[in-house]
């Protein structure tokens, strides 16, 4: 009788915890417009999307500050700033954790790349990275590449921390030599 007990607890949790978990919206299309945003960075400054026009843009979603694989993929960005400048890109980080969060973590490991705050989990919503477990939302390890007129030139849905920014240089170089000079 406690077997027929334990499975229906463990279906219904399933029935209640499945749904919420796959309850994402849907990540913009490669293609299109990147949905613009204005959000406090952990210096208290303002930044808008639209504020790096004609730059390509970085834009990475993470859990949370402070925490083993989020700290690994913030250290990789960190150490290959110089490699983003050489490609006119800049990164920016986006988490559910306060300016307050992000203003410790930046001092704590030593980044000096914007890191915005997204408390009310919107811009993470409008990316499709929300993970809604009920009682707690979280932004999902999701990366936009923005390419300089503000279009989303790819997206990953699913990334290893240790390798990253790597993946995401070497796909910098790829698009960028692919399109034609300009006059």
């Amino acid at each position: 009788m406690l077997k027929i007990v334990l499975l229906v607890v463990i279906v219904i949790v399933a029935i209640l915890l499945v749904p919420r978990l796959l309850s994402r919206g849907s990540a913009p299309a490669l293609g299109s417009a990147a949905p613009d945003f204005t959000l406090p960075s952990q210096d208290g400054s303002s930044v808008s999307l639209k504020d790096y026009r004609g730059k390509w843009v970085v834009l990475y979603f993470y859990p949370k500050d402070q925490t083993p694989g989020c700290t690994r993929e913030a250290h990789q960005f960190q150490v290959d700033q110089p490699k983003y400048a050489e490609h006119n890109a800049v990164v920016l980080g986006v988490s559910a954790d306060s300016v307050d969060s992000h203003k410790q973590f930046c001092a704590g490991e030593g980044l000096n790349f914007k890191l915005l705050a997204d408390s009310n989990h919107k811009v993470i919503d409008a990316y499709g990275s929300l993970t809604n477990l009920g009682v707690v939302k979280f932004a999902a390890r999701h990366t936009f590449l923005i390419d300089p007129s503000g279009n989303i030139a790819k997206a990953y849905t699913s990334v290893d921390p240790a390798k990253h920014s790597t993946e995401v240089l070497g796909e910098l170089d790829q698009l960028q030599k692919a399109q034609p000079a300009k006059p």
